[in-house]
């Protein structure tokens, strides 16, 4: 693209943390310094914001742990039908660290002969009481980690589970906060528990299909397909910096557009991993510091990046977006690969937006 600035690069070394390098004017490489302590982080980035009209931060993390103050999803409450379960099969239970699952049953429990195998040092004691069991574990669980749980039940039976956790990101985690055990879909109690599962799901397909029919017709969307095309003269866009970053299994060069009304970035993906494709999960854009969602338009030139490929990845966004109860706002435009780990994170700052 004409006009290009050199990239500027940024360093993660896994030794010392998440944390940002910055460079200090005038010292050429030499002044390069590392701030891993959230108070030092914050401190250079408002200094940074000041001293800049516009500033790129991308964050390249190996791991979540800078994100345990984020709020934690909704849990969720399931239905298990043991009819429609093969008998060799154990149902699987998704936990969370410190957050009780609670299982539901139409027959009350029997507390001696409900147990679960290794709990120990993972989980508080099982706690069975009427038609309720409870589980809590003491830190989070991955998904190598299995626990067999046995339910037994005043009548006999006998129920196992399987305790588990999903692959995801601490704060965007699918937990089972309550799972209804029915016999069969026969009852008045698994009858109402699949009404409420299906009134559930419509609404989400509804609101789904209200989603998509917003972006055929949003201009943000359609600045984004050409953005993500290489079609940069065809936008309004104007290209203020770019920054490079590398980690071995990926590099992403990404540059920060400033527009009229808007701001963009655009990610040029390259896959390093010869093993396995680059998806993205989800991109998150939030004010800074609050953390409030804000809508945005993304696409992609396609669906998965192949091992050794490169994609492209554009994001638009208007500038209500960067409007808070305080004024003007900071945003922070965060990346998630397929496994939950978070990819890249740019700080966008508001005066991208051209009046």
């Amino acid at each position: 693209m004409e006009g290009d600035e050199e990239p500027r690069h940024f360093r993660f070394t896994a030794s010392e943390g998440p944390g940002i390098w910055r460079q200090h004017p005038g010292q050429g490489s030499a002044g390069w310094s590392f701030f891993t302590r959230s108070g030092r982080l914050c401190r250079a980035m408002r200094n940074l914001l000041l001293r800049r009209s516009t500033l790129l931060l991308v964050l390249l993390v190996a791991s979540v742990s800078g994100a345990k103050e984020r709020e934690v999803r909704e849990p969720i409450e399931r239905t298990i039908i043991l009819s429609e379960h093969p008998r060799t099969e154990a149902s699987k239970l998704y936990v969370g660290g410190r957050i009780t699952t609670v299982l539901r049953f139409e027959k009350p429990c029997d507390p001696a002969r409900t147990k679960m195998l290794g709990w120990e040092g993972h989980f508080e004691p099982l706690l069975c009481g009427g038609k309720s069991v409870f589980l809590y574990p003491l830190r989070d669980l991955t998904p190598e980690d299995r626990f067999m749980l046995l339910v037994t039940l005043t009548d006999g039976t006998e129920i196992p589970f399987i305790v588990t956790a999903h692959q995801q990101a601490y704060y965007d985690r699918e937990i089972d906060q309550q799972v209804n055990v029915f016999a069969d879909r026969e009852g008045y109690d698994a009858v109402l528990s699949s009404l409420y599962r299906a009134l559930k799901s419509e609404r989400e397909l509804r609101e789904e299909n209200e989603r998509f029919q917003k972006e055929v017709n949003s201009v943000d969307h359609a600045f984004a397909t050409l953005l993500a095309n290489g079609a940069v003269r065809q936008t309004p866009f104007v290209q203020d910096h770019k920054a490079l970053v590398k980690n071995g299994e990926v590099e992403m060069l990404v540059r920060v557009y400033s527009g009229r009304s808007k701001a963009a970035v655009v990610f040029q993906i390259t896959n390093q991993n010869l093993d396995k494709p680059w998806r993205l999960m989800e991109a998150r854009l939030s004010t800074v510091p609050s953390g409030k969602s804000r809508s945005f338009a993304l696409r992609m030139d396609r669906d998965e990046i192949a091992p050794g490929s490169s994609g492209t990845l554009a994001v638009v966004a208007d500038r209500s977006a960067f409007v808070s109860e305080e004024g003007r706002a900071h945003l922070i435009l965060e990346l998630f690969r397929e496994d939950g780990i978070q990819q890249t994170a740019v700080l966008l700052d508001h005066r991208l937006v051209r009046e």
